[in-house]
């Protein structure tokens, strides 16, 4: 996937959190915590693998330039 597509994801799951953790909040639903926390965890993943891809672009960017 692409940066940009990645961080849409990021985006989408972060509404998706919001989402279920008003349920958890408002109506005590303990489902719903376990979606939110689901959705954080793919949050995670996700920002993992921009970082790795910004990190790669930066090394690969200063070695073609150094190198």
């Amino acid at each position: 996937m692409k940066l940009m597509e990645l961080m849409s994801v990021i985006k989408e799951e972060i509404i998706k959190a919001e989402e279920e953790c008003m349920k958890f909040k408002v109506n005590d639903n303990q489902s719903a915590g376990t979606r939110v926390r689901k959705h954080m965890q793919t949050i995670k993943g996700v920002a993992q693998r921009i970082r790795t891809e910004v990190q790669e672009k930066k090394n690969n960017k200063t070695t073609s330039v150094w190198g």
